[in-house]
């Protein structure tokens, strides 16, 4: 099959190294551009807890004055080990679920533990930080980085997508969603893609895509990405 990743090449490497091994055709064309936010000085010894529901956060976040055995909480398994390599030992994981998270957090994390640090990109899928706060818990949202869409895109990628169209397409984010749907309306390629199944990772990601006729669209979670490829 004919796989099409729309993150930032260093968010996607893992996989596609991975699908090539399976024997498929990857490509992978990043709609959106990740840059770090300048965020507020933190005084890292008010907090029991973090939270990261990216690997974007870890990587843009500054641990050096941070107790790396605090107690960590990863929305899945590439942020887990994305934490692990900047030397968190107190790690809990979702595996990929952020509604799997919530219950985690609650499990593990006591009011009376004092205050988690959530740290995210500046467009959320879900409103954590809110939702855990109304169950209880002290919760201080910072945001490291921004996502941008990309404007211009190589001709000859356009052109070989054309020619190509894939079997699969990944989308990540609902700000993905829109700057893939913007490519396809530029480039004149939305009539393309009835044979093409869409994985995005939530209902408001697809729902930016679903006047494209796809063969199929389907929810997913980090991590999941593999097991799908048996289900179409």
């Amino acid at each position: 099959m004919h796989i099409l990743f729309t993150r930032p090449f260093d968010d996607s490497k893992e996989l596609i190294l991975r699908f090539k091994s399976l024997g498929h055709i990857v490509s992978n064309i990043p709609v959106i551009i990740i840059k770090k936010k300048e965020y507020f000085k933190v005084n890292y010894s008010s907090f029991n807890g973090i939270i990261f529901t990216s690997s974007n956060a870890i990587k843009f976040f500054d641990i050096n004055s941070l107790d790396k055995n605090i107690k960590c909480f990863c929305v899945g398994n590439a942020t887990e080990q994305t934490a692990k390599k900047k030397g968190f030992q107190n790690i809990y994981s979702a595996e990929g679920n952020v509604n799997n998270l919530k219950e985690i957090i609650l499990q593990n994390f006591k009011s009376s533990e004092g205050k988690l640090l959530y740290v995210s990109g500046e467009i959320i899928t879900y409103d954590l930080d809110k939702y855990l706060i109304s169950e209880g818990l002290s919760v201080e949202r910072l945001i490291n980085y921004t996502s941008h869409p990309v404007e211009k895109f190589d001709e000859n990628l356009i052109s070989d997508l054309k020619n190509n169209i894939p079997d699969i397409v990944y989308v990540y984010s609902q700000n993905s969603a829109i700057s893939f749907k913007s490519l396809l309306i530029n480039y004149d390629l939305q009539n393309h893609w009835m044979n093409t199944n869409l994985m995005c990772i939530s209902e408001k990601t697809s729902s930016v895509l679903n006047d494209i006729k796809w063969k199929k669209i389907f929810l997913f979670n980090p991590g999941e990405e593999e097991y799908l490829l048996y289900k179409i």
